[in-house]
């Protein structure tokens, strides 16, 4: 039996779905988004952010930014909300808050709407109090400084790019988004 065939918890099923879905196994991620809405259909986190979640991020890896826009749509009522994924020990983490709107950002992004892309990127910024120590945090705002990129806007990308470069200072600087982050910022120069 596979670990995600057994009776584990909605909050640990859509963490490993959305594991698969980012990294690109979206039939194995849908497939659990459907036995979380049978099992769970009253569930506010599955309902307004776990199962939008998944499906908009098989629809971006489906290249339908559009039909990811109208997935998140029923997330956006609870966009500043926690879901249940969290870990209130020493530090107090939370995941998952806001990735609705980062995954439409990215929606955003690829059908080339960067004024709407930074909105949703700068909320998340705008909003540190709901995603914590999350890595969403950090990786908003390289979205962010992509989207000013795309707009024309370098000031304001060169600086959300030295912002993302500071807060990954420390970084091993082999990770493909950090080496990215780096390759990008050299470009605007």
């Amino acid at each position: 039996m596979h670990v995600l065939d057994g009776e584990i918890g909605r909050h640990v099923r859509y963490a490993a779905a959305l594991a698969l879905a980012i990294a690109g196994d979206t039939a194995r991620a849908e497939a659990i988004a459907d036995d979380l809405n049978k099992r769970f259909p009253e569930d506010t986190s599955v309902r307004f952010n776990y199962v939008p979640m998944l499906r908009a991020l098989a629809a971006l890896r489906s290249h339908e930014p559009a039909h990811a826009i109208e997935l998140l749509r029923p997330a956006a009522t609870y966009e500043f909300a926690q879901p249940g994924i969290s870990f209130f020990g020493a530090g107090g983490v939370a995941f998952g808050a806001m990735y609705p709107t980062y995954v439409r950002g990215l929606a955003y992004l690829a059908l080339r709407k960067d004024a709407e892309a930074a909105a949703e990127f700068q909320k998340i910024l705008d909003h540190r109090g709901v995603v914590l120590e999350d890595p969403i945090g950090a990786l908003a705002r390289l979205q962010l400084a992509r989207a000013w990129t795309m707009t024309g806007d370098r000031a304001k990308a060169k600086a959300m790019y030295e912002e993302v470069l500071r807060v990954w200072k420390d970084a091993d600087p082999a990770v493909p988004v950090i080496s990215e982050a780096h390759a990008e910022y050299v470009r605007l120069q």
